[in-house]
């Protein structure tokens, strides 16, 4: 990876511009004189004026300081001496460390790419999509491969793991037991990272208690629980503690009689959240070198279709997303305010003042994983849980366009609260509590709950007691580094297919996803797809109502399957939707075999039809447009049949 003339008037180039005014070429972003705070963040991610989403946007000033060389108030030989570091470190320490990366990964991959004709060896088994059991080994031998590779496969993998539109079912589902073993990083090192996070402050006066044992380390950063001092801790919800008027607090109450909302109690206790040293730069590495084999991959015919290098472009900006924590705390910020005046579900307070992009601060999630209630069971909380969580993700997905993007059981708490009292107070009023002087009785009820792990029956006899004693669960989402936001165009396509689909008309939506994919001229039998997807739509038809019966997975996986076999590339947003609900129902299911997500999806197709009271529904039926009018009437009136039917 030798330097080449041009590169080297390109090096020299860069050298003379580091070096001279401190306002970069056409003044581009002056506010890159100092780093964006997490405030800006989330004003960036608010901004879709031209068509992109707030995590494009995001990600456009996150990499635009990384790209920034010397900061603008460095000058004179300072400036001089710092450019010329810059030059080396960029023109020849990172070209040798990459391939001498290059290298190490040629030693993992190299046994897995001459071991590629074990998949035509073995029986089939039918149990697991009918793969051979040699194709079965190799895809276990590539997952192990990528667990010695690094952070950036590992991440490759879990994200190939949701593109069940390209690989093979079986494979995603390999790919998603894929876990970082990767070594912590030493205290030293977080210690250091923390201290310049809170201005210099010294560690032991951030701190009451620092557990320096990680929860959990992954591929990117580790996380530690701490509680802060009394006075960095924030009062309550102090980011939705806005004035509440009296039409306000009576929504509200009419909230704490219908559905027992959670009392909320504040916590000081905190999660920290810290990258590991030099992750950026090995992750940067690594992409190059996707990119350099993606390239020499395309041009193999039969697999030109995948289009490898805009995947590996797709994956990168998935993992820059993850490398910057300051967007992590502008995600959270953002769903909090969505779900303000919603009722159970939650999302941990960001304390934006002590995020960078190295480090995450956040309320701390005091609760007992999701993947512990699917295990043991939900007893008598089993259908609320369950309606909790869909009715959570279909606000994201229909009202917000914002989507939580890791819905996996171990980014889903449960913890319980006694339901909130009625608020007889007049006039406009403030509700906030100090943490210092609030009871957490979340603690207690987890400690009834923990003795009885793996024993199903004393695990559900013990949810029937907390239920006596009055306690509601409520469902905490974490983990918020990455989500799903369709931006103007996808969102259109989305609305369309959704329009096509609504008024069972499969023909048609199978010819849209393939006039809106990525490759269209590389789609096989583009007829023969519409009339499969029309016989999958008019299957769903005859069935409208026992529509609970159906399993929304099962035909989205069956979506997928058909995506796959004819070659039609989707928008990885598109597909991240799918997954989410295939997620989404699959954990519901497990929790309650009766869950109706078309039920579920009714209350909403209700708030969407009075929002701006009711024009935009009104707006769509003048042009001409009854599919959401229908799915409406539909849903409402097989619920009135239903209704008859048990009474």
């Amino acid at each position: 990876m030798a330097l080449s003339t041009s590169g080297a008037h390109s090096a020299l180039a860069r050298f003379l511009l580091l070096l001279g005014s401190p306002s970069r070429a056409g003044g581009r972003v002056s506010r890159e004189n100092r780093a964006l705070s997490p405030a800006a963040f989330v004003k960036l991610s608010e901004d879709h004026g031209d068509g992109k989403t707030g995590e494009e946007h995001m990600l456009e000033a996150s990499r635009a300081e990384i790209e920034k060389g010397i900061p603008d108030d460095v000058h004179g030989m300072r400036r001089a001496w710092k450019g010329l570091v810059y030059i080396v470190d960029q023109w020849i320490f990172e070209p040798i460390a990459t391939s001498l990366r290059f290298l190490h990964l040629v030693v993992i991959f190299v046994p897995v790419i001459f071991s590629v004709p074990a998949i035509w060896v073995g029986s089939r088994q039918k149990a697991r999509d009918n793969e051979r059991s040699g194709t079965l080994w190799w895809y276990g031998f590539l997952v192990h491969s990528m667990e010695r590779a690094g952070p950036a496969f590992i991440k490759l993998g879990q994200w190939a793991a949701s593109r069940a539109d390209i690989f093979p079912a079986e494979l995603c589902s390999i790919m998603s037991s894929l876990h970082s073993h990767a070594p912590a990083h030493s205290l030293e090192d977080t210690k250091r990272t923390i201290i310049k996070a809170f201005d210099g402050r010294p560690f032991q006066d951030i701190f009451e208690e620092f557990q320096e044992e990680p929860l959990g380390v992954g591929a990117i950063a580790q996380v530690y629980r701490a509680k802060l001092k009394a006075d960095l801790a924030v009062p309550g919800d102090s980011d939705l503690g806005d004035l509440l008027n009296m039409r306000q607090r009576v929504r509200k109450n009419v909230d704490v009689l219908v559905k027992s909302t959670p009392h909320r109690v504040p916590s000081s206790y905190v999660a920290i959240k810290v990258l590991h040293p030099k992750v950026e730069r090995m992750v940067r590495r690594d992409l190059q070198i996707m990119s350099f084999f993606a390239a020499i991959l395309n041009a193999i015919p039969t697999i030109e279709w995948l289009s490898l290098p805009d995947e590996v472009v797709q994956f990168g900006e998935m993992m820059r997303l993850q490398l910057d924590l300051r967007i992590e705390s502008a995600n959270l910020a953002k769903f909090r305010k969505n779900f303000r005046n919603r009722t159970t579900a939650w999302f941990p307070y960001p304390y934006a003042e002590y995020t960078t992009r190295q480090v995450l601060v956040e309320e701390f999630a005091h609760g007992i994983p999701l993947s512990d209630f699917l295990e043991d069971g939900g007893g008598v909380f089993q259908q609320e849980i369950a309606d909790e969580g869909l009715d959570a993700f279909l606000h994201m997905l229909l009202i917000d366009n914002f989507v939580h993007a890791d819905l996996h059981p171990g980014n889903i708490m449960v913890r319980f609260y006694k339901p909130e009292q009625l608020s007889l107070a007049f006039g406009r009023h403030k509700e906030s509590q100090d943490p210092e002087k609030s009871t957490d009785v979340t603690e207690e009820v987890l400690q009834q709950l923990r003795p009885h792990r793996r024993n199903p029956s004393a695990w559900q006899a013990q949810l029937a007691e907390i239920d006596k004693e009055g306690y509601r669960p409520q469902l905490i989402f974490i983990d918020t580094g990455l989500v799903t936001e369709l931006n103007a165009t996808n969102r259109t396509n989305f609305l369309d297919l959704f329009k096509a689909v609504a008024e069972f008309d499969g023909y048609r939506a199978g010819h849209l996803m393939v006039e809106r994919c990525r490759q269209p001229e590389a789609v096989i039998d583009e007829e023969v797809f519409a009339l499969r997807m029309q016989h999958l739509v008019l299957g769903v038809k005859s069935r409208t109502f026992a529509l609970g019966s159906i399993k929304i997975g099962d035909i989205l996986n069956e979506v997928l399957s058909m995506v796959r076999a004819h070659h039609v590339r989707m928008e990885g947003d598109f597909v991240n939707v799918v997954i989410s609900i295939l997620l989404l129902e699959g954990i519901g299911r497990s929790l309650d075999p009766n869950l109706d997500l078309f039920k579920s999806a009714l209350p909403i197709l209700r708030q969407l039809g009075a929002q701006a009271g009711g024009r935009s529904l009104f707006r769509s039926i003048r042009e001409g447009d009854f599919s959401m009018l229908k799915v409406w009437a539909g849903l409402e009136a097989r619920k009135f049949l239903q209704a008859s039917v048990e009474d």
